[in-house]
């Protein structure tokens, strides 16, 4: 970076539909001169995204008389740009910082983001200093954030003061953004009511009878705290017995599995480290507690263990509550839609999970797809869905049916399931034996799960209006009844580029202080891939280049490229040198474009701008 603006790239302007976590005021860049700034790109569907959140809040902490982050949130499915639900995942999340309405990425293009997310530093001069796609930057930024304070504290145009973030007042409501829901044997229901991070125990008519947790974020067992707990599990009678817990909570943020008791509401951590996996997929099990996991989202029986939604790294993993050992169950951690045996299928964040009441079948809302998935006999199966970037809500055919965004499912004794059609606020209702879609229920706050309960009611999670609500009767009856059709296809700009051999490059730094590590082998991995796959006539696969040469098929219009690269270093002369891997998913939608550009730069990772 040069001391002279020479060169160097002023930040665009702030403009958007309005400002959240600012008490009502728009802020500028002018206004903030003097303060190190941080636009965070994020969309609320996104995981990674909401990796980053957490990521960033140490560094709010630290740095917070310096620095001001900004969420700029640019979405990604139809219902993201509705203005409440925008503030309403904003109070779901915690986010303790000001977030500008991008609902037509405008900001996003101005930033030239290709990616959920990317991160972008401005100095308190107001020029862009570093450019960022994916996660894991927090310790990058920590050094680059260090590197600006000396520079400008010397130069004489840091600010230090308070920053523009003003919290929302909070609603006094019994739960709060409640995910997931599982019948007890009692008769009553647990809840996870995940933005006061505990468990809650209530009644089939909604009232709270006890709760299990602090209500403050945290990882403890012995006074009990959850960080945004999700799915819940209730293991098998004898199985519980020899585990010495009743029921498994996915503890989404703390990246871990939880055992609850029920008799006491004792809590106990039964799988993950509490560290985020970055890592390569392999076949083996592990010890339970030393695995590293990823924002496990749900947890079902099936197949004689405890399926988890590992949403963060788009795979179901499995856990043994009696071996204590966790492993891969399914999935590449490739961000996609294939079918086919389960150890080589794609997923996009799948974050809800039922086993059908013969057990044959396991029921799987993959919600980045918005799609309806099932696992039987060791091969994974759409049943609807089309792809990462096409979603509605229509009803017919499954085929042509489309979802947006589900976030739970629900298996009848029937054979049919239910969807809890999240951003369509809808339940839906898919039968196998029709391969048909309908519309059950709509009007609903963002439908996070569905519960069948003893009497054959049907409880639906209204997570966005913070209740549960029972289905009226005869809903189900009059399941047949079609709704009104409507198509989306997320509007991302596409990148122009021209047929036939096209350079791909990913650009990779490595963070202050660090160097490529080769101790294991290559330190870098690349993996391509497309949609429709005859987008791309050669150039798919797995090498360990960062620069690769596609030929693009001229008798393809365009696609989405998807790419996959990852990269390993450690620190430099540390006596304990620490090791990282830096990865990114991309899903770049391209056009072919006689005349366009033949080469496609991506950034896995640009500290130096």
């Amino acid at each position: 970076m040069s001391d002279t603006p020479q060169g160097r790239v002023r930040a665009p302007e702030l403009r958007g539909r309005g400002w959240l976590n600012t008490g009502g005021t728009d802020l500028t860049l002018a206004g903030l001169r003097g303060k190190i700034i941080i636009l965070d790109f994020w969309t609320f569907c996104c995981i990674n995204c909401l990796h980053v959140l957490d990521e960033l809040r140490p560094l709010e902490e630290k740095y917070g008389d310096v620095l001001v982050i900004i969420g700029v949130h640019s979405p990604k499915f139809e219902h993201e740009r509705d203005p409440d639900a925008l503030a309403a995942a904003v109070e779901r999340y915690g986010v303790p910082h000001p977030v500008l309405d991008d609902p037509d990425l405008l900001m996003w293009q101005q930033y030239a983001a290709k990616a959920w997310p990317t991160l972008a530093v401005v100095d308190p001069e107001g020029y862009l200093v570093a450019s960022m796609a994916g996660e894991g930057h927090a310790e990058g930024l920590a050094r680059l954030v260090d590197e600006l304070i000396v520079r400008h504290d010397a130069k004489g145009t840091l600010r230090r003061g308070d920053s523009p973030y003003v919290p929302p007042a909070e609603a006094e409501t019994p739960l709060r953004f409640p995910g997931k829901a599982v019948p007890l044997p009692n008769g009553n229901l647990l809840v996870s009511d995940s933005a006061r991070h505990s468990l809650a125990e209530v009644t089939l008519d909604g009232d709270v009878v006890r709760r299990i947790g602090t209500g403050v974020r945290g990882r403890a067992d012995d006074a009990p705290s959850f960080s945004e707990p999700q799915g819940l599990c209730l293991l098998p009678p004898h199985t519980a017995e020899i585990a010495g817990y009743d029921v498994v909570v996915a503890d989404t943020v703390n990246h871990l599995l939880r055992g609850v008791k029920l008799s006491d509401g004792t809590v106990t951590t039964i799988a993950g480290s509490g560290r985020q996996w970055r890592s390569a997929p392999d076949g083996h099990a592990h010890d339970a507690l030393a695995v590293d996991l990823s924002s496990p989202w749900d947890v079902a029986w099936y197949d004689e263990k405890v399926v988890v939604a590992m949403a963060g790294i788009h795979q179901l993993w499995w856990f043994d509550p009696i071996k204590r050992t966790a492993g891969v169950y399914a999935g590449t951690t490739v961000e996609a839609l294939r079918d086919g045996p389960i150890p080589d299928v794609w997923m996009a964040q799948p974050s809800g999970l039922a086993t059908s009441a013969d057990g044959s079948r396991l029921w799987i809302a993959d919600s980045e797809t918005s799609a309806l998935r099932w696992i039987a006999d060791g091969e994974l199966h759409t049943a609807v869905g089309q792809g990462l970037f096409d979603f509605g809500h229509m009803d017919g055919p499954a085929a042509q049916a489309l979802l947006q965004h589900p976030l739970g499912v629900c298996a009848l004794p029937d054979g049919s399931v239910l969807i809890a059609d999240t951003y369509n606020g809808a339940v839906r209702r898919y039968s196998p034996d029709t391969d048909e879609v309908t519309t059950v229920d709509r009007g609903l706050a963002e439908p996070s799960d569905l519960v069948l309960t003893a009497d054959g009611a049907v409880l639906v999670v209204e997570s966005a209006a913070h209740r549960l609500t029972r289905l009226a009767p005869g809903t189900l009856e009059a399941a047949g009844v079609s709704a009104d059709g409507t198509r989306h296809r997320t509007e991302r700009p596409a990148t122009p580029l021209a047929p036939g051999d096209a350079t791909l490059d990913i650009i990779f730094t490595p963070a202050p202080g660090q160097k490529l590590d080769e101790t294991f082998g290559p330190s870098t991995r690349l993996v391509v891939s497309a949609s429709p796959p005859e987008l791309l006539l050669d150039g798919a696969g797995t090498t360990t280049d960062l620069s690769r040469t596609l030929r693009l098929n001229p008798d393809v219009p365009g696609g989405v490229l998807q790419v996959v690269a990852q990269a390993a270093t450690c620190d430099i002369d540390a006596e304990h040198a620490a090791c990282h891997l830096t990865r990114q998913d991309w899903g770049v939608p391209i056009t072919i474009t006689p005349g366009a550009p033949s080469r496609l730069p991506l950034i896995l990772r640009g500290l130096d701008g």
